[in-house]
């Protein structure tokens, strides 16, 4: 049975988890995911009718290919969701199979009846039924009906559990289609809910109403005990009074029309409070809940009687009143000593009973989430419960903080007191049985003691006092209050029967053992029942989600943390009080050794540390705050003082009062630290908080929240813009930048934080991540946030909605850079690394360009560019590919075009008379794009190495050594394979890649970006395009090839990157094709030159020529290849013209 419960907190806290994890597609909320996402996510209509959505999917390939897209991106996180629902189901399946066991007698001499006679099956069978319910209302509340409904139906489809003949999904889908009930406030709620919804899976009507009846009848935690006055009775009784509001809706008969049980419910369980809490702070109003059921809603109008109402509200406003003072004064420092405590046990737990009682009441009946505010009579209970208990947040706060530090420090005294207890008796013994020994021997007339006769009575006496306090034993506790009482007796008596007040030393020694004796008694009644008794009282789980209203929006808790930064100890009291919740889910996953035990944990801790963090932010945010207007000052305000300084000037260099704003601002700072500091290593749940560690985070948090909002703003182009703001923003963008590195330089050593590390650590995650999400555009499998390694959930960073066609803001920049270098309006000067505006021939940008962004952005910055380049290449290069495919290869005419010009032109070595031309502008705008991105990566990879080489050449230098042996260790293998060569698991190769990159230690004309098959005629359809091209071009002096007409622009350098990357992607064999067609162009066109007497060298064969010259060139290749085509005396004459 504590198995089921165990499995069913599981079931709760996964569901509670997963909840936060839904993907958005499935509420098709947005109208474009509804167009894209509608055809593909279907509710439960789609059984009805499955071959029509299949059919509808096949008929159109773009649906297919968009639907494996999805189920490739969510099959994982649709599979979790389905293991939490199944485990719901399977978790009721099992709970009555278990009651039917008990029916038909499998437990021997166990029946139902004997199970609920037990104390720990009646409360383990209570929970089994409370906690089915609970799932069921979590789920509805957690996850809508409809959502519930599309993931379902996209796991069947999705996965194989539809083949399978075992899978209960069929009855996972009954219990769980949608409800009709929205979580949203002014939702209309739908009829015979919940209990239609109880009823899906049908449940012994025995056991139900056995079960209510236990509920009604008895106190089945034995919380009452703990409670003592009766006016606490309902406190006492509150987990209990949730746990039948939820069996209730098992027999919604007991609601509807039994009135006497319900008046006796509410008698007992309601007679002062309305608002409860059903679940780790998951509130219920009744009057909102019991509204349908007409024997719930009579008996419920007695509680909720305006006069009662008014009684109830002024009662805790008195009660606040009286607790406030007397918490503080039990808070003085010094007051709270040992023997008060220990002389007040019943007063302080009293005081702390009232306390908790009070602080439950007035968060609970006056939570926003209690009313629902477009209902008119809550709205007017609410009002009178706010007006009569006077209520106010901020007192309502201060005295939960008072009472949460008084708690702890109380706690803590008694669990020392406990683990001291037997050594301080035992030491109390010793010192009153030593203390007659001594009287006894002043008795003996040996001891000098002033005046004293000598008296063998007293001596023996005494000496039998000593022995009876030495026999004293600690195990026997009852025995030896009952001695030691009387020995105290004994102790008075006899220094009144034998007139020894007269002698002020034997006094003293009376009555230190006298002491002695009732501090014996005092320790021996320290009892672990009082620690347990302030465990209950002090239980905070009601408010687990209320809280936040306290601590993160109305109250101004954040401004009094900036008032007092010493605050935030009661703070830590309140946090371990609000800890004290997690053993309710925690209890019965304990009790049956389940091996989950430490991820439930896990998740609870974690939610609470994510809330303590979430209150604690206000100190980084405040430093953050103080640290802006200390740059401010630093650089607009406090001039340099020069090395030399003239004393007449010295007054003005003082700038007294700015050196005085920044002191003060600073201290501030550094009191935020210590506020939070003074916290100390807490264990929150089972996660350490170490504070140190809480404000780096929090500094962290606080950074990359300003850094990622500052790049996302100051990174907006207008591509309308007349020139381009690229060059004014990123300036704008660095000195932005310097200014938050000079601001953590300048912390780092009042809050002892490694600001630089933090910084670079920060900054580079913000750029991946962005980088990341941009690629994901270009990724069938996207990488969602949880699976990224650059989010975190303590140190978000923040996703902005996107401006334009770019997610991020690194894809703005790129998409701008391409913008403004555009072959179609720019040309690109590969002499001077510059580009120029075709019409106005004026200069757009050059490599400066780069130095601006890495100034901006740093190396991370170039690196994550270079790395959206590459996926941007590969997709030019995809869509190329199938622009070949689907329009050149299907063209009949043209593949015609293509075997006639092939068997023209063989053999290769020969002359050809006529050349075709092939125009074709799809295939032209891909070329010259990926050679313009080719360029830019090659522009990146210059910055990159030069200031690597500038800021860490040591890093420079062995990266490129240890790059140069492992290619020699290759070829070496190749050439010898009994030489090492590293193994398939090995990363080094991938690692090492990394790291060059990163420092521009690369070639990215020498990469392949994609797989590809075989092309026919790809050779010779490059080689048309380019002759194509030659006609376009010019040659001159002084700027080597450019374009004849602006109107028709050709930008070499592109042309040329961009089809030597198209030739390094398919086989070498191509590129020799491709070669010997160009060298037989030249060749045949200087035949005819010379048939024809034409002296000069015509400007399509410079063209061409010029190709072979730049091919060779960039690729790093031995000038034999090019004149293995072309006879060395053309290229003689060629060098002529040039």
């Amino acid at each position: 049975m504590v198995d089921f419960l165990a499995e069913n907190n599981l079931c709760g806290q996964a569901l509670l988890r997963l909840s936060e994890f839904i993907p958005a597609v499935f509420r098709l909320k947005d109208k474009s995911d509804q167009q894209k996402y509608g055809d593909i996510i279907c509710d439960f209509s789609y059984f009805k009718g499955p071959e029509y959505y299949d059919s509808k999917l096949e008929a159109k390939p773009d649906l297919q290919d968009l639907d494996d897209e999805f189920r490739e991106n969510n099959l994982e996180i649709l599979s979790r969701f389905y293991l939490a629902f199944e485990s719901v189901h399977k978790y009721i399946v099992d709970l009555i199979r278990y009651l039917d066991d008990l029916y038909e007698g499998v437990y021997i001499q166990q029946t139902l009846e004997t199970v609920l006679l037990n104390e720990d099956g009646k409360q383990l069978l209570c929970e089994a039924l409370y906690l089915y319910g609970v799932m069921l209302l979590v789920i509805d509340q957690k996850m809508e009906g409809e959502v519930r409904e599309r993931m379902l139906v996209s796991y069947y489809r999705y996965s194989a559990a539809r083949s399978s003949a075992d899978s209960n999904l069929d009855d996972i889908c009954k219990l769980l289609r949608s409800t009709g009930y929205s979580s949203q406030s002014g939702a209309k709620r739908p009829a015979n809910y919940p209990e239609s919804y109880f009823q899906r899976v049908p449940i012994s009507s025995t056991f139900i109403s056995m079960v209510i009846g236990r509920l009604r009848s008895d106190d089945i935690y034995n919380q009452v005990s703990a409670y003592p006055l009766p006016e606490h009775r309902s406190t006492a009784l509150a987990n209990q009074a949730a746990m039948l509001y939820v069996c209730l809706y098992f027999i919604p008969s007991i609601l509807q029309t039994q009135q006497a049980k319900m008046r006796e419910i509410v008698d007992k369980y309601f007679p002062d409070n309305w608002v409860i809490s059903v679940y780790m702070g998951i509130t219920v109003n009744l009057v909102e809940a019991w509204e349908p059921y007409k024997a719930a809603k009579i008996a419920l109008n007695y509680t909720l009687d305006s006069a009662n109402i008014r009684e109830q509200a002024s009662r805790y406003s008195v009660s606040m009143e009286g607790l406030r003072p007397q918490i503080q004064q039990l808070l003085k420092e010094g007051f709270l000593r040992e023997e008060i405590v220990l002389d007040n046990v019943p007063k302080l737990l009293n005081c702390l009973r009232d306390c908790n009682v009070s602080i439950r009441w007035l968060m609970l009946h006056t939570a926003d989430s209690a009313y629902d505010p477009n209902n008119k009579r809550l709205r007017q209970i609410k009002d009178q419960v706010i007006n009569d208990s006077k209520y106010n947040p901020k007192i309502l706060f201060q005295v939960l903080l008072d009472t949460a530090q008084f708690e702890f420090t109380l706690k803590e005294m008694f669990k020392k007191m406990l683990s001291e207890k037997q050594l301080k008796w035992e030491s109390y013994r010793t010192e009153g049985s030593e203390r007659m020994t001594e009287l006894a021997e002043v008795f003996s007339g040996v001891k000098p003691l002033t005046r004293v006769e000598k008296n063998e009575n007293l001596q023996a006496w005494f000496r039998e006092i000593s022995k009876q306090i030495e026999s004293l034993n600690y195990e026997d506790s009852t025995a030896a209050g009952r001695k030691t009482v009387q020995l105290i007796q004994a102790l008075v008596e006899v220094q009144e029967f034998h007139q020894l007040e007269s002698n002020l030393q034997v006094c003293q020694f009376l009555a230190d053992t006298r002491k002695f004796l009732h501090q014996m008694i005092r320790t021996i009644n320290i009892k672990e029942e009082v620690l347990i008794t302030m465990q209950i009282v002090g239980d905070l789980s009601y408010a687990w989600q209320i809280i936040d209203r306290y601590t993160l929006t109305n109250y101004k808790l954040p401004e009094s943390i900036r008032v007092n930064p010493s605050m935030v100890t009661k703070l830590r009291a309140t946090f371990l009080k609000l800890a004290s919740a997690l053993d309710l889910p925690l209890l019965r996953i304990n009790q049956a050794n389940s091996p989950d035990l430490l991820s439930v944990s896990q998740f609870y801790s974690g939610e609470l540390v994510t809330y303590v963090r979430k209150v604690l932010q206000i100190i980084p945010e405040s430093m953050f705050t103080s640290l802006a207007k200390i740059i401010k000052l630093q650089i607009h305000a406090i001039m340099e003082v020069p090395t030399r300084l003239d004393k007449d000037k010295l007054k003005d260099y003082a700038q007294l009062g700015a050196r005085y704003e920044v002191a003060k601002l600073t201290h501030a700072i550094s009191i935020f630290t210590e506020g939070i500091l003074m916290m100390k290593t807490t264990l929150v749940g089972i996660i350490k908080v170490d504070p140190k560690q809480l404000l780096e985070d929090g500094i962290r948090k606080e950074l990359v929240r300003r850094v990622a909002y500052a790049l996302h703003k100051g990174l907006i182009f207008n591509p309308k813009a007349k020139t381009s703001e690229l060059m004014p923003k990123l300036k704008e963008m660095a000195a932005t930048m310097d200014g938050f590195y000079r601001s953590f330089e300048y912390i780092q050593d009042y809050v002892s934080i490694y600001g630089l590390k933090i910084w670079q650590e920060e900054v580079s995650r913000i750029i991946n991540y962005n980088v990341e999400q941009e690629c994901n555009s270009f990724l069938r499998t996207k990488i969602q946030d949880w699976q990224s390694v650059y989010q975190s959930t303590h140190i978000p960073i923040p996703k902005f909605p996107a401006v334009d066609e770019s997610a991020t803001f690194i894809g703005r920049l790129c998409r701008e850079i391409l913008r403004i270098t555009d072959p179609k309006a720019t040309c690109y000067m590969d002499q001077l690394n510059t580009w120029y505006d075709l019409k106005t021939h004026q200069e757009v940008t050059n490599n400066r360009l780069f130095s601006e962004i890495q100034d901006t952005l740093g190396t991370f910055g170039l690196n994550g560019l270079d790395r959206l380049l590459c996926f941007m290449m590969v997709k030019e290069l995809q869509n190329f590919l199938s622009v070949f495919q689907k329009t050149i290869l299907r063209d009949k005419a043209m593949v015609d075009v293509f075997k006639a010009m092939l068997s023209a032109v063989n053999p290769v070595k020969g002359i050809v008379g006529r050349y075709q031309q092939l125009r074709k502008d799809s295939y032209q705008g891909g070329v010259y794009q990926v050679g313009q991105m080719q360029i830019l990566r090659q522009q990146i990879a210059n910055e990159l190495n030069y200031s690597c080489k500038f800021d860490s050449k040591h890093l420079a230098a062995a990266l490129e050594n240890l790059n140069k042996s492992l290619l020699a260790d290759i070829e070496a293998h190749y050439q010898d394979p009994s030489l090492p060569y590293p193994k398939e698991d090995n990363n080094l190769l991938y690692e090492i890649t990394a790291s060059l990159e990163a420092a521009g230690i690369h070639n990215p004309l020498n990469k392949i970006y994609i797989t590809t098959k075989r092309l026919p005629y790809f050779p010779i359809v490059n080689f048309l395009f380019i002759i194509a091209q030659l006609p376009k071009l010019q040659y001159s002096k002084n700027q080597g090839m450019t374009c004849r007409k602006a109107t028709d622009p050709v930008d070499w350098s592109p042309l040329v990157l961009g089809l030597l990357t198209l030739l390094k992607q398919f086989h070498s064999r191509y590129t020799e094709q491709f070669l010997a067609l160009i060298g037989q162009f030249i060749r045949s066109i200087m035949e005819q030159c010379t048939s024809q007497k034409i002296p000069d060298m015509p400007s399509d064969v410079v063209g061409a020529l010029m190709f072979l010259e730049d091919y060779v060139r960039y690729t790093k290749l031995p000038r034999k290849v090019a004149e293995a085509h072309v006879p060395s005396f053309i290229f003689d004459e060629f060098r002529t013209v040039l």
